[in-house]
């Protein structure tokens, strides 16, 4: 049997090995994303890189740089790829903040919100 301090042991070597954090182990991840665009477009991202609103990127709080996940709207299916470049989202009870570009993509626009589905690719 298993115990969950054995369980704790193991997740932990993963963990200080993988070089990731536990909330960047997540293969799928639920939740509301929002997006953001003109007023960033050309700022620096938490990655040092510049932010362009025209391309298929996004913002999460623990993934690493250089992360794709595919973004999928729950509310009509459509999906997306990004690269995770930058830190955020910052709103309460958001889980990932998308470039304009990306929104457009999988119709998030002109609500502004949606429930979405994440999926860690690499």
């Amino acid at each position: 049997m298993v115990t969950k301090a054995v369980l704790g042991a193991v997740m932990g070597t993963c963990v200080l090995f993988s070089g990731l954090s536990a909330d960047a182990m997540f293969r799928t991840q639920s939740g509301a994303a929002s997006w953001y665009g003109p007023k960033f477009h050309g700022r620096s991202t938490a990655s040092g890189e510049r932010f362009d609103m025209n391309k298929l990127t996004a913002a999460h709080k623990s993934l690493p740089f250089g992360t794709k996940v595919r973004v999928t709207n729950m509310r009509n299916g459509k999906s997306v790829i990004v690269r995770i470049n930058d830190r955020g989202p910052y709103a309460h009870n958001r889980i990932i903040d998308l470039s304009r570009k990306a929104a457009s993509v999988v119709g998030l626009i002109a609500r502004g919100t949606a429930k979405v589905k994440l999926e860690v690719l690499a």
